[in-house]
């Protein structure tokens, strides 16, 4: 089974997100958020980005195991990994039961998979590496566990099936700049970001800054809408996606 996304369809975090709202016995409400927003990227239809979603041709993938929530949150960043990643999975996760599918994929061996989270929570220190080695006839799935922190070390605590398999730990020079959820450490990096640097250790930096432009867009989008303060598609985060020759200019909002 070969577990690609097309960009013609609903991508597979939009995907789980239907999912997940057909089961809610009531419907969700983003926090302080009263009007329509997009269903392409979440943000007010006045401050919408989709016409700035860039396309990177990648040879890495990703798969995302979402807490039950997370799909829902406008301000989740693992959306726009799937907007611009092609080969991007999205699982649910329970501690009781796991995806079939996703069982399939980490088996799958055209991939070789990675779990990333930090070495320091890791039993087995033999399972930790900071770097991507290639492997021949395999391309790098960097599975990520997309949560709140203390939500993600649960899941990693919890989640078996992930035991067998290598613990990518990564080293940011730098602090996370995501500015639109609050973690008690400056060091924790949103979903994104954390993909970003993934695509970076895998050799694809033209993808990785473009993830990074792109979540700098999307903050710009969701927090002006917020503030009611109109986009300026010639301030530096648009320039900066813009120079990456990905993605067109768009007309004002």
């Amino acid at each position: 089974m070969t577990h690609a996304v097309s960009r013609l369809a609903l991508h597979a975090v939009a995907r789980l997100r239907a999912t997940r709202l057909a089961r809610s016995l009531k419907p969700f409400i983003a926090r302080g958020s009263r009007k329509e927003r997009c269903e392409g990227c979440r943000v007010m239809h006045s401050h919408c980005l989709c016409a700035l979603r860039p396309s990177v041709a990648t040879q890495a993938g990703v798969c995302l195991i979402m807490c039950d929530i997370e799909p829902l949150k406008p301000s989740n960043t693992g959306w726009l990994i799937a907007d611009m990643v092609t080969d991007t999975a999205a699982f649910g996760w329970a501690r009781t039961a796991v995806d079939p599918e996703l069982l399939e994929m980490l088996a799958d061996p055209q991939w070789q998979p990675y779990v990333v989270f930090p070495g320091e929570y890791v039993e087995d220190a033999g399972r930790v590496v900071t770097v991507v080695t290639p492997v021949e006839g395999k391309r790098p799935l960097f599975v990520l566990l997309d949560a709140t922190w203390s939500e993600a070390r649960k899941m990693f605590r919890k989640s078996p099936y992930l035991d067998h398999l290598p613990v990518l730990s990564l080293q940011p020079e730098q602090l996370s700049n995501y500015r639109l959820r609050r973690s008690k450490r400056d060091d924790h990096l949103c979903t994104s970001e954390v993909a970003a640097l993934c695509l970076e250790l895998a050799g694809e930096p033209l993808a990785a800054d473009t993830l990074s432009a792109y979540l700098d867009v999307f903050t710009n989008h969701y927090l002006n809408a917020k503030n009611s303060v109109r986009i300026d598609l010639e301030d530096a985060v648009h320039l900066r996606l813009r120079g990456l020759g990905l993605t067109p200019p768009a007309a004002p909002a």
